[in-house]
């Protein structure tokens, strides 16, 4: 793991930042290198994405951490890369032409914080309605939802 990491820092250079906190490999990255980095991960045998999910950091700027989790199925490691992306119009490219299996991931964090994937292949909601408005993980969303339930009838 160690070479591979070594030769992340000597073809990206100081565009990428290398941690282990709590012992977790942590990659960030802008999201311009999200394309290249993950291209060059999986050509180092990290042939397997996990997730793509988000974190809402409300309150900072940039807002969002978008977080990639890769696996290495013959050195038995993971690792994480997080890239910031700010809360106006947050927006990375898409990984799904690289892994296969960013389709569906991509999807869900679009439709769950609000993140669009430029250049996926099919961007669209799918786990709310098509009609659904609003981003039910953000961390502004409103805690009764959009359309508040009618209060409890008792009688």
């Amino acid at each position: 793991m160690k070479e591979i990491l070594d030769a992340l820092q000597e073809s990206f250079g100081d565009r990428v930042t290398v941690s282990e906190p709590l012992g977790q490999t942590v990659v960030q990255l802008p999201a311009a290198e999200i394309v290249s980095v993950v291209t060059f991960l999986k050509s180092q045998g990290f042939n397997m994405l996990i997730d793509v999910t988000a974190v809402d950091r409300l309150g900072r700027e940039p807002r969002f951490d978008v977080v990639y989790h890769l696996y290495h199925l013959d050195e038995k490691a993971w690792l994480r890369l997080k890239v910031q992306v700010g809360g106006d119009e947050p927006t990375v490219p898409s990984i799904a032409h690289v892994y296969a299996s960013a389709n569906w991931a991509e999807r869900e964090c679009y439709d769950m914080f609000g993140i669009r994937f430029r250049g996926h292949p099919d961007l669209r909601r799918i786990l709310m309605p098509d009609d659904w408005k609003g981003n039910p993980l953000r961390k502004d969303y409103p805690l009764t939802g959009l359309d508040p339930l009618p209060p409890l009838v008792r009688e």
